[in-house]
């Protein structure tokens, strides 16, 4: 792990990393190989939809089915991304067709790519250069409450006050004060 970057704490709901058991994280990909494997004993339906995915603190790619949490393919952890993931079929390898950010549970920076392309390459998976679909996080400083921001307005759809312009979801990461 690159020990300058950045890791996410889980920052959603309470009661849905209660739940995690230790052991219950998403399938570790460490080649291209394990994605063929796992992605053999998906049903046809899964197959259609993105899929969960962090990338854990270790730099190893994790996946589990779309419906499944974040903070339960990350077993609890931190990680260095996290989000959607998509894949195509090439010829005779899986390639990645779109990857997001978009995990309401840890509430990535984009600045986060850097990991998952990182991860994607050692697996040997060809990758977009950045997320295809990039989700803006932002914490109100007055109500506290995790937005989206959409079409760079940075208002809190809560409050309607404005929100700050750097990463600050968690308010105990010394990197996110306003």
């Amino acid at each position: 792990m690159n020990d300058r970057r950045r890791t996410y704490r889980y920052v959603g709901p309470a009661d849905l990393k209660a739940t995690i058991r230790s052991g219950g994280e998403g399938q570790p990909i460490r080649s291209a190989a394990d994605l063929d494997s796992w992605i053999a004993q998906r049903p046809a339906a899964e197959l259609a939809e993105p899929f969960t995915f962090v990338i854990d603190t270790h730099d190893l790619l994790r996946l589990t089915p779309r419906r499944s949490e974040h903070v339960a393919c990350a077993g609890g952890d931190a990680v260095a991304s996290a989000g959607e993931i998509g894949f195509r079929r090439e010829c005779d390898h899986w390639v990645v067709s779109d990857v997001s950010n978009h995990s309401t549970g840890y509430c990535p920076d984009a600045t986060s790519w850097p990991a998952v392309a990182q991860a994607l390459a050692q697996v040997g998976l060809e990758h977009p250069s950045s997320f295809t679909h990039e989700v803006v996080f932002r914490r109100c400083v007055t109500c506290q409450e995790h937005n989206i921001v959409r079409e760079d307005d940075f208002v809190c759809v809560f409050c309607g006050d404005d929100l700050p312009v750097a990463w600050n979801v968690d308010p105990f990461d010394e990197g996110s004060r306003p």
